[in-house]
């Protein structure tokens, strides 16, 4: 039997529940998303009066939740664009369960109550056609439970999929099979979550909370429990357990604040109540001062305050033995600064563990307890270490996952360690030494192994030919490279361009290897593709050494650096073969004008792409100001002669007030990527989609086109309103007098300069302006001000 997911359902609109009905939209598929009717107490007067028969009433709930989904928007919106709510059907249990009928793929995502699940489920179960997929969220309730009632046609299409919050932006699905699912959808479900939802796809078994939740929760609860018998203070413990030990900025009080403290609870109880044979039961039960907050409703950000909060400007922590609020400090040990020159998470976690400090103690007793836990849950939670290492890191954003930070600092010497200070390690991990086998994880030859602690031997990973990974390239792939710029040969024919200096900022080797790149491509290879695997794409030029040039006051070497700049993203533009950027991360400034510049682009979705040079005061001056006219007004052509401000208005907000597109596909709404453009949600596969579009263009018999001549200028009316919004601007206070200044050079630069309204005009023209209104604003000692501050701190002065 074939699948398919076109239309699913999503039963519960709680955050988990809208979540993910977002994120299916955003993948574009349709959603119904269903919910209670309301009980009395949730009504006013007048809608308790309309609660039989109207249906805005009845999917009161369901409402409520898109409708608050929808506003979240920074740091982590919920949606990928707004749009995509349009994806989305509204109702209610009672009235729309016959509609999931229509469904290809039903989802729970209730309260986590065993008996509310499987009356949910039982509803399912008297309206879904055969053969349609169904699956619990549960967060660790066993599925052989809520599926005991159940027919075998419907259990034969049963798992648990265990999305993690916020589902947009964390990697992690645990799928957990029922034992009677049938493999042909266990191996559907794992290709589709994986390419058409992007995510990170581990399989668990069916034990309480799976393996990501418990491992990395008893690890929270671990670190609880060693702050005080350590005496430690909490931004003591985040100040250890981050960074330096090769985890999230967040730690794990932050985290907890992120998850909120009685979802945490929750997560530990069910470890509590549930593992009761468990030789680290007790760990779960939560400390005095835990059961004190969730009294106090100190519940984390939901709450504005958790173990960390914010007053009067101020970063409080809390004083967890007083159960006050203090000051948080900046804690500083000899081992966590020791970390910060040392490169990748193994030297890291390697040093912190082996240090003498109280830093050190707590890395290595938290990291042994945690390695220890983790090795004697194989087979019970899994019967592989790459499945627990990935749920670590997918889900917890942890760098290594245990059984490779146990590599990082050394499996035998740590054993030694542990077994002198009377810890008890696991016996497969001690058969595995004995058997003269050192490592969780080897290479030999191009081929990686990782070690079987049930039948204690290696066994190899099947590598996937869409992962291309950079780091572990082979010399022989590299083609031409220089000091901040690398060509890779990617196979099939296809080239790839990498920067790779301090978060990928342009600077002039850049720029000659992209001429280089072209060079060579045009001999030897069928396209490009301009891509990294770093965090960010590119943040922009280097203004650093843009800054000294002005100080220095040497226009001429600035205005023919300029002038190279935009002659070589002209030159991308048209090159005779396919040019592909493919952004991922931060693609800001002159990142952005190389992505507007590439031919096409394929754009990993959590792209966030924006000009933003009028922050440091300056306008885009490589073709972003050129693009933006030109995008705006495209649409336009072919005789048609309306007023042109209206398109190009668009343009001066952009690039005036810095917008950045937070994510692809509200780079596509914004116009900084073309509906034509091609999003990647899973980013193990973009080099690979990538290069697919490369060659695709390239079948199809690639043409450039060539340089647009007949842009229709915005002219001196459209100018003119722009300057009238700006000086509206500084009289209501939200821009300032400098504002104004580097506001009246980008107006000028959109607007197409001194000429009437509707002259067609050159890409040249364009950034012929642009060159001359960036270089003059380098003249100015207010952007001077401005690049200062934002190297020194890395925000914008508002002068």
């Amino acid at each position: 039997m074939s699948f398919e997911i076109k239309k699913a359902a999503v039963l519960g609109s709680g955050v988990m529940g809208s979540a993910i009905a977002a994120h299916l939209a955003g993948c574009g598929i349709e959603v119904l998303m269903l919910d209670i009717v309301p009980f009395d107490n949730m009504l006013s007067e007048d809608e308790k009066a309309r609660k039989d028969t109207d249906p805005a009433v009845r999917n009161k709930l369901a409402q409520q939740s898109l409708a608050a989904a929808l506003k979240v928007k920074k740091p982590t919106p919920v949606f990928y664009s707004p749009k995509d709510a349009k994806l989305i059907t509204l109702g209610n249990f009672d009235d729309d369960m016959e509609k999931i009928g229509d469904c290809d793929w039903i989802i729970e995502v209730v309260v986590e109550r065993m008996d509310i699940k499987k009356q949910i489920l039982g509803k399912v179960a008297e309206h879904r056609r055969k053969g349609a997929i169904v699956s619990s969220n549960t967060s660790g309730l066993s599925l052989q439970s809520m599926a005991a009632d159940l027919d075998e046609e419907l259990v034969a299409h049963f798992m648990g999929t265990h999305f993690f919050n916020p589902v947009r932006h964390m990697k992690l699905l645990e799928l957990i099979p029922h034992p009677k699912t049938k493999q042909e959808l266990l191996d559907f479900m794992a290709q589709f979550c994986s390419e058409k939802l992007g995510k990170g796809v581990i399989w668990a078994k069916d034990t309480p909370n799976f393996i990501a939740n418990r491992i990395g929760v008893h690890g929270i609860m671990t670190t609880f429990e060693l702050m005080q018998e350590m005496d430690l203070r909490i931004d003591e413990v985040d100040a250890i357990v981050g960074p330096p030990m090769g985890r999230p900025k967040t730690a794990a009080f932050k985290t907890a604040d992120l998850v909120g403290l009685d979802t945490l609870h929750h997560v530990a109880m069910t470890c509590y109540d549930m593992c009761t044979t468990d030789p680290e039961r007790e760990i779960f039960k939560p400390p005095k001062f835990f059961d004190q907050m969730l009294e106090k409703r100190w519940l984390g950000v939901k709450t504005r305050g958790g173990f960390y909060k914010k007053e009067g400007g101020k970063r409080l922590v809390l004083d967890w033995k007083k159960m006050e609020y203090v000051e948080a400090e900046r804690p500083s040990f000899d081992a966590t600064n020791e970390t910060r020159g040392l490169d990748g998470p193994e030297a890291k976690i390697k040093h912190i563990c082996n240090a003498k400090d109280r830093a050190g103690e707590l890395a290595w007793k938290l990291t042994a307890k945690s390695l220890i836990y983790t090795a004697s849950l194989i087979p019970e939670i899994s019967d592989t270490i790459l499945e627990v290492d990935n749920g670590l890191k997918w889900g917890f954003n942890f760098k290594l996952g245990p059984f490779e930070a146990w590599d990082a600092i050394g499996v035998r010497e740590s054993v030694e360690r542990m077994k002198s200070e009377g810890m008890t390690v696991p016996e497969n991990v001690l058969k595995m030494l004995a058997a003269g086998d050192e490592t969780f994880y080897k290479e030999e030859g191009e081929r990686r192994y990782q070690y079987d602690l049930v039948n204690g031997k290696y066994v190899a990973i099947e590598p996937d030919s869409r992962i291309f990974i950079i780091k572990k390239a082979d010399e022989d792939l590299e083609v031409e490279s220089n000091s901040n710029a690398t060509l890779w040969d990617v196979g099939d024919g296809v080239a790839m361009l990498e920067f790779h200096t301090k978060m990928n900022a342009l600077d002039d080797e850049i720029i000659e290897m992209m001429n280089t790149s072209m060079e060579i491509v045009d001999e030897e290879f069928e396209g490009l593709i301009i891509a990294n695997q770093a965090a960010n794409f590119c943040v922009g030029a280097n203004i650093f050494v843009v800054m000294l040039g002005a100080q220095a006051k040497a226009w001429d070497k600035l205005e023919e650096t300029e002038l190279k700049w935009q002659k070589t993203f002209m030159n991308l533009k048209y090159f005779h073969k396919p040019v592909v950027a493919a952004p991922a991360g931060m693609a800001l400034g002159g990142g952005c004008e190389v992505v507007m510049h590439a031919q096409a682009v394929q754009a990993y979705v959590e792209s966030y792409i924006g000009l933003v040079e009028v922050g440091v005061g300056l306008i885009p001056g490589s073709g972003g100001c050129k693009e933006l006219a030109l995008r705006m007004t495209e649409g336009i052509r072919g005789g048609a002669e309306p007023p042109i401000l209206p398109f190009v208005m668009k343009a001066f907000e952009l690039a005036g007030t810095a917008k950045v597109a937070l994510g692809a596909k509200e780079a596509m709404d914004m116009g900084f990527l073309r509906d034509t453009d091609r999003i990647t949600f899973n980013r193990d596969f973009h080099i690979h989609d990538a290069k697919q579009l490369v060659l695709g263009m390239a079948k199809a018999g690639f043409d450039p086109g060539r340089e647009k001549l007949d842009i229709p200028a915005a002219g001196e009316s459209a100018k003119a309103a722009f300057l009238v919004g700006i000086d509206e601007m500084f009289q209501a206070g939200w821009a300032t007098d400098y504002d104004r200044v580097v506001g009246g050079k980008l107006a000028h630069v959109l607007a197409g300069g001194n000429v009437a309204e509707g002259t067609k005009l050159s890409e040249w023209h364009y950034l012929d302006l642009e060159r001359e209104a960036f270089l003059s604003l380098l003249g100015e000692q207010r952007t001077m001000d401005r690049i200062q501050h934002m190297l020194n701190t890395g925000k914008p002065l508002r002068n």
